[in-house]
């Protein structure tokens, strides 16, 4: 559906208006038109793409909604694909919410069509409505703070994850935690690469928005973009770093279950040693042959339970020493 269609010159809002005047608005001197989409039906892209002269290949790219991020130029207009993430709702079987943000820029026109993703960007367009000397820049600004939303909106996102780490690492040496740690660990190795799909393709398109041929719309504004490229950059490198705490947490809590497993294996051996004495003594004197010595003592019953007691309870001893028990 259509969220808003604005007109704005010199940096200033002039007034909402229907889609069939956009084509008339967008040939005015120092003028440019705003438009947000959201989930739109194909007739209203399509719609769109006529009074914008949209090219058919980013009107398709659009039209199915899951692109991987990028950012194509179609003679003087571009065409981005950004994935917009957020915290999934309680009881979704997938940790996070994945959108898309599909913009399409052209000298005087913004189309900004969100799939998916249930928080909008009306603050963005209160944002450029607040500083007029910077909204001047045209297009070519809205499309450079549309982006840095979107990414800024990653960072929570990667604080979260970070604070879920701290977390598992603090119950990785508790007991009985083991298999919940795993558990917690690839959870969060997911969303990790959920963000990391996101970034990377980004990172490595925005770089042509600042550096080398920039395209046209983006003229004067090259420094912010580079400022989103440093944010990606950030974002890059700890995803990096976390994903290398996660596998050494990983061998850690693994290590952990192997050790708890030898314990258990040694307190098994342990009683199994203390258990094998008087098994063997009452054993050899349950083997009813006739002539065994020992057999007519009067107190051989005594001296018997007497001596597996004494040989369990040193073996007990030294293995409560070794920590076997």
């Amino acid at each position: 559906m259509l969220i808003n269609c604005v007109a704005y010159q010199n940096g200033r809002k002039l007034s909402d208006i229907p889609v069939a005047d956009i084509s008339e608005t967008v040939t005015r001197p120092e003028c440019f038109v705003w438009v947000a989409l959201l989930d739109p039906s194909r007739e209203e892209l399509d719609e769109m793409a006529g009074e914008f002269g949209l090219h058919p290949l980013a009107v398709e790219d659009a039209r199915k909604g899951h692109q991987r991020p990028k950012i194509e130029e179609y003679d003087e207009s571009l065409f981005v694909a950004m994935h917009t993430i957020e915290a999934s709702p309680e009881r979704s079987e997938e940790p996070l919410s994945v959108g898309e943000l599909d913009i399409f820029v052209g000298t005087n026109y913004v189309l900004a069509v969100r799939h998916r993703t249930a928080k909008g960007f009306a603050e963005v367009r209160a944002r450029c409505e607040r500083e007029p000397e910077l909204l001047r820049h045209g297009s070519g600004f809205v499309l450079y703070a549309l982006m840095d939303t979107v990414v800024d909106r990653y960072f929570p996102i990667l604080d979260a994850a970070e604070s879920e780490l701290e977390k598992v690492e603090e119950e990785i040496f508790m007991r009985n935690a083991a298999r919940s740690n795993i558990e917690a660990l690839y959870a969060l190795k997911r969303k990790l690469m959920v963000l990391k799909h996101a970034v990377d393709p980004l990172m490595e398109a925005t770089g042509k928005l600042y550096g080398g041929r920039v395209p046209h719309v983006c003229n004067g504004v090259q420094e912010y973009f580079r400022d989103i490229y440093d944010h990606l950059h950030r974002i890059h490198a700890t995803i990096d770093g976390i994903r290398e705490m996660l596998a050494t947490a990983i061998q850690v809590n693994l290590g952990m279950i192997s050790l708890a497993e030898n314990e258990v294996t040694k307190k098994l051996a342990a009683w199994a040693a203390i258990i094998a004495v008087p098994t063997m003594v009452a054993g050899i004197y349950g083997m009813n042959f006739r002539h065994m010595p020992e057999l007519d003592w009067t107190y051989g019953y005594g001296i018997a339970i007497a001596m597996m007691a004494l040989a369990d309870a040193y073996l007990y001893v030294r293995f409560k020493k070794a920590r076997w028990l």
